[in-house]
């Protein structure tokens, strides 16, 4: 997993409240257990024209206009700036999955569904919670303007705008700890490879005919 320490980038919003996993990545592309590949299916049925499935040449199928990820000021964007409850509904993991795919490292919420946030740390997405009020004047001073940056500083707790703006945030420690690190759930476990070894080798020792 890539460590998060500190990430400048350019925000997309998404001004819509309670955005569900199956509107970040439908159901009909779950078939698949790999990490990569969704991020052109991201917001498959906001973002295009036409029904997706897996295995399409995404580039060729129509796009919406409308929508913010087609729009060429946000092509680049790699923190989504969103309202509440984001990431509610079905627990699927290939929404993150989706998220990480297409290039976003952060995204910025009131608040978020419990097991989406929970896989979001678990897959080096920063999912960043910020009071309604701050959330509004970030949303204004997007979509004031192209090319609108944050900066998320993971290290010092901080957001901080390009009016010189300074958010406080808090992670818990040990989430924050394994970003930082770019440690998942594995990682974690592998730091502890010399201590697996050594039970594997006791363990064999004290009981050999189980491994006859």
């Amino acid at each position: 997993m890539e460590k998060f320490t500190v990430h400048s980038g350019i925000v997309a919003p998404i001004d819509r409240a309670n955005v569900d996993t199956d509107a970040i990545i439908p159901k009909q592309y779950l078939k698949s257990i790999q990490r990569t590949g969704f991020g052109p299916a991201l917001f498959d049925e906001w973002r295009y024209e036409t029904p997706g499935e897996p295995g399409m040449d995404h580039s060729q199928r129509p796009r919406r206009a409308g929508f913010v990820l087609n729009q060429p000021r946000y092509a680049d964007s790699s923190i989504l700036l969103a309202r509440e409850n984001f990431g509610c509904g079905s627990s699927r993991e290939h929404a993150v999955w989706a998220l990480t795919d297409y290039g976003f490292r952060v995204v910025i919420a009131p608040s978020f569904a419990d097991i989406f946030f929970n896989n979001s740390f678990k897959n080096g997405l920063l999912p960043l919670t910020l009071p309604a009020g701050i959330i509004e004047q970030l949303f204004r001073e997007v979509e004031a303007g192209s090319g609108y940056q944050l900066t998320v500083d993971l290290e010092q707790q901080q957001v901080r705008t390009p009016a010189g703006d300074v958010f406080a945030f808090e992670v818990d420690e040990f989430r924050r700890y394994c970003l930082l690190n770019g440690l998942d759930d594995i990682g974690l476990t592998l730091q502890h490879a010399d201590e697996i070894r050594a039970f594997e080798v006791r363990h064999r020792e004290a009981a050999p005919w189980l491994f006859a």
